[in-house]
């Protein structure tokens, strides 16, 4: 399996070269800017909402105003045949809320992972679907669980590596051509619980297009978020924001957990880290909404910069 130290483009360098990435000064004066006395510049962290966690049967566009009242800086949807592309598009345009990524919808039963050849071809199939979707309303990316290990014979660990690599590389020029990242996801499915494992599994991909989607809370269940941070690095692209209790390994909303949120801190600092958190807690009204920005803010940090986040790929 390939190192990361190889001539692979790392997310930073990829994402300057876009012209994405931008600095910002300080954003946490009440802990240290020195890593191993080097000195350190805070980076933009951009606050993002599920539109899952916007409650409510309102049309698209007011859930997008009350993300935007709330104070979150963009929002993700879900694909395929979740949502209409000309209105999702229009609420973008009235609400100035940026829709950086697209879930997709269905990755857990039609899995890149499955027995079946005609299943994984299917799960390829809405993968493709899903990129050509998030193009179409401007998000910079998908998010894709690969697999999922379900039993030792049909779809075990060496299955779900080989098979979803062998997916994922023939959506790369598809994903490549519309400028749209694969972001990839490990979660609840018995496949790489290691972070070298994780970082191994991403570099034998070996392309700039794809990275890690990395779930705080999911990632410190097994064995700390910023452990995992610490191995994954630059290969981190974006992040989901939730906290984990360990006495009832149960994920919970921000701060009524045990994740040393100021280790998350200094380590997504030590690699440079910018770009778009996702909050994926309980949801609900304008109020909920508000209080989630305020403990995204205590927890990774306020963006701090006027004006409309850039777009990071």
């Amino acid at each position: 399996m390939s190192e990361h130290s190889d001539g692979r483009l790392s997310r930073r360098v990829f994402c300057a070269a876009a012209g994405s990435a931008a600095i910002a000064t300080s954003m946490w004066a009440d802990e240290s800017s020195q890593t191993q006395g080097e000195a350190v510049i805070d980076l933009p962290v951009f606050k993002a909402v599920k539109v899952s966690m916007i409650r409510g049967n309102q049309p698209l566009l007011e859930k997008f105003l009350m993300a935007k009242k709330a104070g979150f800086d963009g929002i993700s949807l879900f694909a395929p045949d979740q949502f209409d592309v000309d209105q999702a598009r229009q609420a973008q345009k009235q609400t100035g809320l940026m829709i950086h990524n697209v879930n997709n919808a269905v990755h857990w039963k039609q899995r890149l992972s499955d027995r079946d050849p005609a299943v994984r071809q299917q799960s390829l199939d809405v993968m493709l679907e899903a990129i050509r979707f998030a193009h179409a309303v401007g998000a910079s990316s998908i998010l894709q669980v690969v697999g999922k290990v379900t039993d030792p014979v049909d779809e075990n660990h060496d299955q779900v590596w080989r098979r979803s690599i062998d997916a994922i590389r023939k959506a790369l020029p598809l994903a490549s051509k519309l400028g749209v990242r694969i972001l990839c996801e490990n979660v609840g499915n018995g496949f790489c619980e290691h972070p070298q494992q994780w970082a191994d599994y991403l570099d034998e991909i070996g392309d700039p297009w794809v990275g890690a989607f990395f779930d705080i809370g999911n990632h410190h269940s097994k064995g700390g978020a910023d452990v995992w941070i610490r191995t994954l690095g630059e290969r981190i692209v974006k992040l989901d924001a939730k906290g984990h209790d360990s006495q009832v390994g149960k994920n919970c909303n921000l701060f009524e957990g045990d994740i040393d949120w100021a280790a998350v801190r200094t380590e997504l600092r030590r690699i440079r880290f910018t770009g778009w958190a996702t909050a994926e807690v309980q949801g609900g009204d304008e109020a909920r909404l508000r209080e989630v920005v305020e403990r995204m803010d205590r927890a990774l940090g306020p963006s701090g910069l006027a004006g409309e986040p850039p777009r990071d790929v």
